[in-house]
């Protein structure tokens, strides 16, 4: 499965992804997981790269997050099963917001016309009384969308993903879900998506009980 989960801070992406990873490896899948495309790197970055990341200038911010989308639309061809965090939709709402205001990011249905037919888009959503909530009770360690911006953002994720020209296209609120709630709704609605690989993997899975 090729995944590109979106969507505003606090809908649940991660929480998502990391369950996606344990499922897989208790089945012999060995997802490929990216989720570092926030400024600053949540993945791999020590505390001093974090700020040398924070501490470029627009410029260099948008060149290094073009590069690193370009970078990871390879990856979509190299791996079978792949999960990639915000990638190309959220650099074109949280770029021109957040990391390089004034320069646009216009690159997102040339980066989608090389993308493998198989690719699905998730974007999660939750209300915006509720990502407020959730900002609050457990805020990140280094917060991107601030909470006047929060409608916008969730504006601006829709109508990315409306723009987008990837096929296979899924949407979840997570308003009232719990983290197994999410799971438990993801693997229900992703199956007609599936390719033929993908649904005949959990066939033989289910078969066996896993």
């Amino acid at each position: 499965m090729r995944l590109i989960a979106v969507g505003c801070e606090y809908t649940g992406k991660t929480t998502l992804l990391e369950s996606l990873m344990t499922w897989g490896a208790e089945r012999g899948i060995r997802f490929h997981l990216d989720d570092h495309f926030s400024i600053p790197d949540r993945q791999f970055l020590s505390p001093a790269d974090k700020q040398v990341m924070l501490n470029l200038t627009p410029v260099l911010k948008e060149r290094f997050q073009r590069f690193q989308v370009v970078y990871h639309v390879r990856l979509l061809d190299k791996y079978e099963h792949i999960l990639l965090a915000g990638f190309h939709i959220e650099e074109a709402v949280y770029g021109p917001l957040y990391y390089y205001p004034g320069i646009a990011f216009p690159w997102n249905r040339e980066f989608e016309k090389e993308m493998p037919d198989d690719v699905i888009l998730l974007l999660l959503t939750a209300r915006p009384d509720v990502i407020e909530r959730r900002m609050t009770g457990t805020p990140h360690e280094s917060p991107i969308v601030q909470k006047q911006d929060i409608e916008k953002v969730l504006r601006r994720f829709e109508e990315e993903f409306g723009a987008s020209w990837i096929k296979h296209k899924i949407q979840v609120d997570t308003s009232d879900m719990t983290p197994d709630d999410l799971s438990r709704t993801f693997h229900q609605v992703v199956i007609p998506h599936l390719n033929t690989r993908d649904l005949l993997a959990r066939m033989a899975h289910t078969m066996h009980g896993l």
